[in-house]
């Protein structure tokens, strides 16, 4: 069954399912969440659950309904993604026309909006024109990442279902039982997914993510033991991986988390780079407990300057030689 697909919502599946049976669908749900916890999944199943023929609050995957919108192929569920940066004010026009004719073949015609709210003022205030008095047959799925980006007017007429990070205990399970992932790799791809199951997969076998992790586990190696000019040797991966700058600040302030959690209760259960136990004792045993959260400051308040901006180059070498001088 659809439903089932979805992991880590079950009080929104349950909400979705309810709605179904009891004929008690809104006109305009707000899909809220960071990428990867399954929005858009919860949105394909919900449009398959509304039009399946056969099923009262599920889907059955196998009806001529259930299977057109499978293949993405079915008259009356229509996805609108982004055109380039954000959702255009001709497209909005496009919708406007295509909501007003009525299903061919399901009861419910439904539009799936991704990065809803990457739309532009324009196109925020025609759907706006939609909702404010939608037709009885449509149902509208604005998926997004920050809800209140969109209209105030927008959100009042739209139940908001937010879609919270899933914890790492269930990525681990799912990712175990549906992909027949070891327990190891799978508690340490939950640890680094910060809640989102997409991020979790796509992790799973990319060889740069184990290199960036490798490399800055060797510049922390080189910060605690090494010498101020073969630190600064390291500038080229950051600016190599520029892209990655916030997931590679995240393996700094996790490792010197870890480092903290070692020292204060030697247990390796709640440590997020358990595979890497020898490295965070040697770590541990050559800084001084109280330096570490120094070193996390350090880390943040470099991550605040390149989001204000500040000269990329300079404020990683600023970075690496202040957690030096730690």
């Amino acid at each position: 069954m659809s439903f089932d697909k979805i992991i880590g919502h079950d009080n929104i599946v349950i909400f979705l399912r309810t709605a179904i049976k009891n004929d008690k669908l809104t006109h305009a749900y707000i899909f809220d969440g960071q990428d990867g916890v399954g929005r858009k999944l919860a949105a394909m199943e919900f449009a398959k659950a509304i039009n399946c023929k056969k099923n009262i609050d599920n889907s059955c995957e196998k009806c001529s309904s259930c299977v057109k919108i499978n293949n993405n192929n079915h008259p009356d569920m229509k996805i609108i993604e982004p055109d380039g940066k954000s959702i255009k004010n001709k497209q909005i026009e496009e919708f406007q026309n295509d909501i007003l004719l009525k299903p061919y073949e399901s009861n419910k015609k439904i539009f799936i909006i991704e990065s809803a709210d990457t739309m532009t003022t324009s196109a925020q205030n025609r759907i706006l024109k939609i909702l404010e008095e939608p037709p009885k047959y449509g149902v509208i799925i604005l998926i997004t990442q920050n809800s209140y980006s969109l209209l105030p007017t927008i959100r009042s007429r739209c139940q908001t279902l937010k879609f919270n990070r899933i914890s790492k205990e269930k990525i681990k399970r799912y990712l175990i039982e549906k992909h027949g992932i070891n327990e190891e790799e799978s508690r340490i791809l939950a640890s680094f997914s910060d809640g989102s199951l997409g991020k979790a997969l796509n992790l799973y076998g990319s060889e740069e993510f184990k290199n960036r992790r490798e490399m800055v586990i060797d510049i922390i190696s080189e910060i605690i033991n090494g010498d101020k000019l073969k630190l600064l040797d390291f500038t080229s991966f950051f600016q190599d991986n520029k892209e990655n700058i916030n997931e590679i600040l995240d393996f700094f302030t996790i490792w010197f988390r870890d480092m903290l959690l070692l020292i204060e209760t030697s247990d390796e259960k709640y440590l997020f780079n358990s595979d890497k136990i020898i490295d965070l004792q040697r770590h541990t045993s050559n800084l001084d407990y109280e330096k570490i959260p120094k070193a996390v400051n350090i880390v943040e308040e470099t991550r605040k300057n390149i989001d204000a901006n500040v000269n990329f180059d300079l404020c990683i070498e600023t970075m690496l030689l202040n957690l030096q001088e730690v």
